[in-house]
């Protein structure tokens, strides 16, 4: 298998940390996302969107980050990851549309704000974030794991905006729960961490 995908992105690292978690060792190549080779005619051709990450499985493409945990999942027959009871599965799916949904728009526009210079309103987009923290931090009192009794790709997809929620100037100070399973997470086997910048604020301990 190939990935493509870019360090500071949050959607290729949710792919390279499964890939890690599932013991698959694929081979990582970089897009240079600063002279837009995500937007070449050849990248393109990979995914029309133009954005990372992307899955070659031999010949198989799959685009979108969420995509790909259901690929790997479905096709490494990891159904701890991802539960095949219709309960399980949909607690699993509601997740990752959040994930593309206010995780995006939330602690993910707010580290785009600041690490890439989008043009988003940061006091808007922080405010999001924190919305978003607080739910994640009510669902998570009381138990481990955001979807089910064990890690499934919720918590993969959910994982790296969170962990660098700070770089976007959102503080996660106030959650504790949410801070629990950051360390719970990075307490897996195959764990890889998401690269880190110097911006925005410290992140809670």
């Amino acid at each position: 298998m190939k990935l493509y995908y870019h360090p500071l992105s949050g959607h290729a690292h949710r792919a390279r940390l499964f890939l890690s978690l599932l013991k698959i060792d694929a081979e990582l190549i970089e897009v240079d996302l600063a002279t837009r080779a995500h937007k070449a005619p050849d990248f393109l051709k990979l995914n029309p969107f133009g954005q990372v990450p992307v899955l070659d499985d031999n010949g198989t493409f799959i685009a979108d980050s969420n995509a790909i945990l259901v690929y790997l999942a479905k096709k490494t027959a990891a159904l701890d990851w991802l539960p095949e009871d219709p309960k399980g599965a949909a607690a699993v799916q509601r997740w990752l549309s959040l994930a593309a949904g206010e995780i995006a728009y939330g602690p993910c526009a707010a580290r785009l704000v600041t690490v890439f210079g989008a043009r988003f309103d940061a006091d808007e987009v922080i405010t999001r974030a924190h919305l978003i923290l607080q739910h994640i931090e009510a669902e998570l009192a009381g138990r481990r794991w955001i979807a089910a009794d064990q890690p499934t790709i919720a918590d993969v997809a959910l994982y790296s905006y969170i962990a660098r929620a700070p770089e976007g100037n959102v503080d996660r100070s106030a959650y504790s729960n949410v801070n629990a399973w950051l360390k719970r997470v990075e307490a897996l086997a195959g764990f890889v961490a998401f690269q880190k910048t110097a911006i925005g604020i410290p992140e809670a301990a």
